[in-house]
């Protein structure tokens, strides 16, 4: 239920709160579901894997991550950020190393200068029943652009945050990439009046740049 508090974020006891778009909100705990699919085992072997190389690392390794993450600062939380520890930072290197085929490393990357997004814009076309998707690019996406998308939801909606990785930006034809595939096979085909959000994001040696955020609104068939 909405409540009047100060802002406040987490579990205490078997009271969740949480910001929302529409003020502060507390909630019984909940156990979620666990179905283990295989888009959570996947992650879960992936998290187990990285573990057991971060034990497996010599300490003058580790050490060297631990230097390097006092200035790798977390996502913002209730306007509240702080620096990464040595394992969340090699731990958030090389699960993003791995979701794109790339080999993982041993000692941390330095950070690197982003080339310019390619993604500018998303384009939603309805003809005759089928729903196409595509961004619009200024220039090549390559091959570290990380597509993310959101379930479609109402034209009332104002933001979306619970997106989900669904693949590799595919090269711009004509200035635009079809994203169609990507998304339908996470989410299904969207239907006109719906809404979608999307977000693009660069990744170099493990490093992720910040997210932009695209929406558009599905179209009536033409």
């Amino acid at each position: 239920m909405k409540i009047l508090d100060i802002p406040q974020s987490g579990k205490r006891g078997l009271t969740v709160s949480q910001s929302t778009p529409f003020g502060q909100m507390s909630r019984t705990l909940a156990i979620p579901a666990n179905p283990r699919t295989q888009s959570q085992m996947t992650i879960r072997d992936t998290l187990a894997r990285v573990a057991a190389r971060w034990r497996a690392l010599e300490e003058t390794q580790r050490v060297a991550w631990m230097e390097a993450a006092v200035e790798a600062k977390s996502n913002p939380r209730l306007g509240q950020s702080g620096s990464l520890s040595g394992f969340q930072l090699f731990t958030k290197i090389n699960c993003t190393l791995t979701r794109l085929g790339q080999d993982q490393v041993d000692l941390p990357p330095e950070r690197p200068q982003f080339p310019a997004l390619a993604p500018q814009g998303l384009v939603i076309t309805n003809t005759g029943g089928v729903v196409a998707l595509k961004l619009n690019c200024l220039g090549d996406p390559g091959e570290n652009t990380v597509i993310r998308a959101g379930k479609s939801v109402s034209q009332g909606r104002e933001n979306w945050s619970d997106f989900r990785v669904i693949g590799i930006c595919p090269a711009a034809v004509a200035g635009l990439a079809d994203i169609t595939a990507l998304y339908t096979a996470r989410f299904g085909p969207p239907t006109a009046a719906k809404k979608v959000y999307v977000q693009a994001s660069q990744v170099v040696d493990g490093w992720e740049s910040r997210p932009i955020t695209f929406w558009a609104i599905v179209p009536a068939g033409s």
